[in-house]
C-alpha cells in the first residue's frame, strides 16, 4: 500500500463555512443595530429639537405597548420605573400616530398623578 502525497488543501469547504458564519453575523448585527422602538411620529409646525440632558423618554407604540427609556412596561408599571426620579426633570412623550389616543391620555394622566410637571410631546418637524 502506497501513501498518497497531498500537494494542495481543498479550501472550498472552509470558504463555505466562513460564508455561512458571515451571513449569521450580518443577520444578527442588523437586529442588534436597530435597538430602537419603531414609531411613526405625527408632524407639528412648532416642533423643536429636544435636549439630550437627563430626560425621561416615554414611547407608545402603534400596538399600544408603552416603553419607559426603552424598557417595556404597562400603564401601571410607569410608577415603578419613575420611582426616585426628580419630578422636575423633563419628560418626552412620543406616540405613534397609529396609537390609540386613549392610551396617550392614560399615560399623560399617570405622569400628572406622579407629579411630573414638564411633559413634552415629541413630533416631527
Amino acid at each position: 500500500m502506497q501513501i498518497k502525497k497531498f500537494d494542495s488543501i481543498n479550501v472550498v469547504p472552509m470558504i463555505d463555512i466562513m460564508l455561512v458564519l458571515l451571513v449569521i453575523v450580518l443577520t444578527t448585527a442588523t437586529f442588534i443595530a436597530k435597538g430602537v422602538i419603531p414609531l411613526e411620529l405625527p408632524s407639528g409646525k412648532s416642533a423643536q429639537n429636544f435636549p439630550r440632558e437627563e430626560a425621561i423618554r416615554i414611547s407608545i407604540a402603534a400596538d399600544g405597548k408603552i416603553y419607559v427609556d426603552g424598557h417595556p412596561t404597562d400603564a401601571e408599571g410607569i410608577a415603578s420605573f419613575l420611582q426616585g426620579k426628580n419630578p422636575k426633570s423633563p419628560v418626552f412623550l412620543s406616540g405613534d400616530k397609529q396609537a390609540r389616543y386613549e392610551r396617550f391620555v392614560e399615560v399623560l394622566d399617570r405622569l400628572k398623578g406622579l407629579g411630573f410637571e414638564t411633559i413634552n410631546i415629541v413630533t416631527l418637524r
